[in-house]
């Protein structure tokens, strides 16, 4: 977690953004002494405990040692907790309230997909979903994302693996990325083994390589081979967790040998198999000898399939809930954070585009309608984060909102029922306090209101 702070008042400024995207074509030659290189582990539907170091069921010693060597941010969130909105805050800073991103990406003929995950339909409607809110099919090409963002700042931008943000016109390298491997228009792999997405994508593997090793070795392989005085930046997006829950096939069976039986041995596994790639990147990385000048980052998409103690919630339950919407993250600066550092702060997911920029020299007040916050000043100095209220949003069922100020938590639905947990106090939100503090609820809830109002999403609002 170390760079010298030096490399901020030497890197280029970024130019001048308008409100169209714009993009650099010719890349600066910036030499990585002066920036540090970043690579984005960004891994789908492992849960907050689904780790070694918080559950002793899962396998994770990389990912283990990856959390104890920077900042462990507690108390992160991602705004909206499913795949598609997750990935499309991710990449633009914006939240999927304001992208109109609510929900999946679904396929399907009925959804006016056809067999390979095309569509010309822009939006599409969920009949569970009781406020009728269409949700977007791709995400815009006019949106900047932070690799055209970093490209301007000399970064190569390589992205491996899922996208789940629109078929092929929309795929990464026409959002910014140089170059794009293991991307098809499916949200998941029909199997972890080849031919992996059937008639989804023509990515598949002669050897029968695990999907996951498959990608792993096209990331070392970038990472060893990569020759440019350019920085990089990695974005390496994991199918896995993801259902179908399909562990490798040695994994399997040692977790079997353990005792753990059907989806949970497999789970057990592709957590394991997941870890184990992440500790040959950076293996990779050491071997390149580039660790001192590489910024590693982790997160999740969005709480886990199964049960996430101590929290209440999941990825297909109360998913606003903790156990939903809260992720693992963890960010090593070589040369700016410390190991074994925790941090309590209150982050999102719409923060990592501020913060990426700023790590990168640019001037995050170009960007317009930014909905997070940059990390940079808290990842250097491990100072608590002041911010105002933070924002969950979907559009599955009657819960469809979250709003979390301080200690505080607000739940609301769209039938109009509201409730309160005091995070702090009770984690496992099992204890309604919205009776006992009305003037608390007021005050989340008008500001609920405002931020609907400022999302343009009030005509969908539950408490207006």
């Amino acid at each position: 977690m170390k760079i010298n702070i030096i490399f901020f008042a030497s890197v280029l400024s970024l130019g001048l953004l308008s409100s169209c995207k714009t993009v650099n074509k010719s890349q600066k030659k910036v030499t990585k002494s002066i920036k540090p290189n970043i690579v984005l582990f960004f891994v789908d539907d492992l849960g907050w405990a689904d780790l070694g170091f918080r559950n002793s069921v899962f396998e994770t010693p990389n990912i283990d040692k990856l959390a104890k060597s920077g900042i462990n941010f507690e108390q992160a969130y991602i705004a909206s907790p499913t795949c598609s909105p997750s990935r499309a805050t991710l990449i633009t800073g914006k939240h999927p309230a304001r992208l109109k991103m609510v929900r999946h990406i679904p396929g399907g003929k009925k959804n006016g997909f056809d067999r390979q995950g095309n569509t010309n339909q822009e939006y599409h409607y969920l009949e569970r979903d009781p406020a009728q809110f269409p949700s977007r099919n791709w995400l815009p090409l006019e949106h900047v994302s932070y690799a055209e963002a970093l490209s301007n700042q000399g970064y190569y931008n390589l992205f491996v693996g899922k996208w789940h943000l629109g078929h092929e016109k929309f795929h990464p390298i026409h959002q910014g990325f140089n170059q794009q491997i293991g991307t098809s228009n499916a949200g998941h792999p029909k199997s972890y083994y080849p031919p992996y997405f059937g008639y989804k994508g023509n990515y598949t593997d002669e050897n029968n390589t695990y999907l996951t090793d498959k990608l792993t070795n096209e990331a070392v392989d970038f990472i060893a081979n990569y020759d440019k005085e350019n920085p990089f930046m990695l974005t390496f997006s994991y199918y896995s967790v993801h259902t179908p829950h399909q562990g490798r096939k040695d994994l399997l069976a040692y977790f079997k040998e353990k005792g753990l039986e059907g989806k949970f041995a497999n789970y057990a596994a592709m957590v394991k198999a997941t870890d184990e790639s992440v500790g040959k990147v950076l293996e990779a990385i050491t071997a390149k000898g580039i660790e001192k000048e590489t910024i590693i980052i982790f997160l999740s998409d969005q709480g886990g399939y199964f049960e996430n103690a101590p929290f209440r919630g999941a990825k297909m339950t109360e998913t606003l809930f903790e156990g939903g919407a809260r992720v693992p993250f963890f960010v090593k600066w070589p040369g700016i954070t410390k190991p074994n550092t925790i941090n309590n702060s209150v982050v999102q997911s719409t923060d990592l585009f501020p913060t990426l920029i700023d790590i990168a020299g640019g001037n995050v007040n170009q960007f317009k309608d930014l909905d997070g916050i940059s990390l940079a000043s808290t990842l250097k100095n491990n100072s608590t984060l002041q911010r105002e209220a933070v924002f969950g949003y979907r559009a599955y069922e009657d819960l469809y909102v979250s709003v979390r100020e301080g200690d505080w938590k607000l739940l609301a639905y769209r039938s109009g029922k509201t409730a309160l947990y005091n995070i702090v106090n009770d984690i496992k939100e099992q204890n309604d306090l919205a009776y006992k503090n009305p003037d608390k609820v007021q005050e989340l809830v008008e500001k609920l209101i405002k931020w609907e109002k400022k999302m343009d999403v009030a005509q969908y609002s539950g408490v207006q």
